[in-house]
């Protein structure tokens, strides 16, 4: 692919507006082509942002310029991920899936095999994977410092005492709603990332702000098959700062307080290369040790970028995509694990 390749988004909401469009920008090798909304307010903005790129106002008029597209990336309602996906799949254009991949892994199992069957490439937009504060955690593992780890804490909590009047609220479950399929979706995925698959999963879903459709106050426990609990925690009414993560080895432990700073730089109007970019406050170094016996362990840089990137390479047969869509397939077992367990208020055993 000597030229740049070309990407069309749907959608321009926060995924398309404040992660995709501007990553797919700064990556040498892609440029935003067509950018899909019908909001007046968002394609002005679309084409201030973007000057070079096609603002359409839905699906149709993108896919009828599939011809000159090199990318499709799906950043829409989560009940609109499976339709979409299968239509470039089937117009032969690879595509990155925002997160959650679909709102039920039956569903994303069906954009694989599509995507398997028609030889098209397809992955999913995980970008928390490349969090500095999760790159961190994973070199500390890897430095073997913490002995056997036993037990994996995670939080991801926000303030949202009122409900907005947005789909993520909604009650259909079509919708893909709450708490456990929004930031859910990235706590659980690094989880498996990190301890590999799940035997059991137990889970505690509520509604906890009146007049709540969906999930906003969640806890889940999974019990990985190579022995390691991993905890994890989401709130739309955490109003302190609790640790990011918490990692327990019988040698040490690891707390790191503080989250990524990559998307409140996005909004800023930071993007990748630019100073500072990616890299979090000294005072959120994480601690590893025993007691007072402890340590800062200064935070990797995140690197957003590096999903595009290797997008890119992808594209070009010089690289695989960068997460395998596999992956995101049993993330979401896992979460409709927990929406069961935490209807039934029991622990939900996983198959083969």
């Amino acid at each position: 692919m000597a030229d740049d390749a070309r990407v069309g988004i749907l959608g321009y909401g926060i995924g398309g507006r404040i992660f995709h469009a501007p990553l797919v920008a700064a990556t040498p090798g892609l440029v935003p082509a067509v950018l899909v909304t019908a909001n007046p307010e968002r394609a002005a903005q679309a084409r201030a942002e973007h000057p070079d790129a096609e603002v359409v106002p839905d699906a149709d008029a993108l896919f009828a310029r599939a011809g000159e597209l090199d990318l499709v990336v799906v950043t829409t309602p989560n009940r609109t991920h499976v339709p979409l996906a299968l239509r470039a799949i089937e117009a032969g254009i690879p595509v990155v899936v925002d997160k959650p991949f679909a709102p039920t892994s039956a569903e994303a199992q069906q954009v694989v095999d599509a995507a398997k069957a028609k030889g098209v490439g397809v992955t999913v937009f995980q970008n928390r994977r490349w969090d500095s504060d999760f790159r961190t955690v994973g070199k500390v593992l890897e430095s073997g410092r913490l002995g056997n780890v036993f037990r994996f804490e995670s939080r991801y909590d926000r303030w949202v005492p009122k409900i907005k009047d947005n789909w993520r609220e909604f009650g259909d479950p079509a919708e893909a709603g709450g708490l456990l399929y929004d930031l859910g979706a990235h706590i659980v995925d690094q989880a498996l990332q990190l301890f590999g698959p799940v035997a059991q999963v137990y889970a505690e879903v509520d509604r906890r702000r009146p007049g709540a459709a969906v999930d906003d106050d969640v806890f889940v426990a999974l019990h990985h098959a190579n022995g390691v609990r991993s905890h994890l925690w989401s709130s739309a009414l955490a109003g302190t700062r609790n640790p990011r993560f918490r990692v327990l080895g019988d040698q040490a432990t690891f707390t790191k307080y503080g989250l990524d700073v990559q998307e409140p730089q996005i909004k800023a109007g930071l993007r990748p290369g630019d100073d500072g970019w990616g890299v979090e406050p000294e005072s959120d170094a994480g601690l590893l040790g025993v007691n007072d016996d402890t340590e800062a362990v200064p935070t990797e840089t995140g690197c957003y970028e590096a999903f595009y990137a290797q997008v890119r390479d992808a594209l070009r047969g010089e690289a695989d995509f960068p997460v395998d869509p596999a992956s995101a397939v049993e993330a979401l077992r896992v979460i409709e694990a927990a929406h069961r367990s935490g209807a039934e208020g029991r622990v939900i055993t996983l198959g083969g």
